[in-house]
């Protein structure tokens, strides 16, 4: 009985092992790709966004802002615009973008003016 087992045993492992080599080589992705995909932001490709994607995403954004400061006013504090916190999320994205463009081969961009183009945006909304 245990002479039957272990060869039942060691077919499947060499079965499995042979399929997931074969999904691996059909797969043809190469290591970098692998934990790729569409919400990761580390993406060697352009967003290629279309002007109503933009558009959702500036909404969103300003009625994140309108929520926050509605809860601000509600704990009786002054809304604010821009805050610190805020400021310093928006250097983080532009030195993760400058990351992004120096390993493309770009320019990287003027942090400082980059933090104020893009609070001005925000603020635009």
């Amino acid at each position: 009985m245990h002479s039957t087992f272990n060869i039942v045993i060691w077919v499947v492992c060499i079965l499995a092992v042979v399929i997931a080599l074969g999904a691996l080589i059909a797969s043809r992705n190469t290591w970098e790709d692998y934990g790729k995909g569409r919400f990761t932001m580390d993406r060697d490709e352009p967003r290629g966004g279309s002007g109503a994607e933009l558009a959702e995403r500036d909404e969103e954004i300003r009625q994140l802002l309108e929520a926050r400061n509605a809860r601000r006013v509600r704990r009786g504090e002054s809304p604010i615009d821009v805050d610190p916190e805020l400021r310093e999320e928006i250097r983080q994205l532009v030195v993760a973008r400058n990351h992004r463009r120096v390993r493309a081969g770009k320019p990287p961009l003027d942090v400082e003016a980059e933090i104020e183009r893009e609070i001005a945006g925000l603020q635009g909304l």
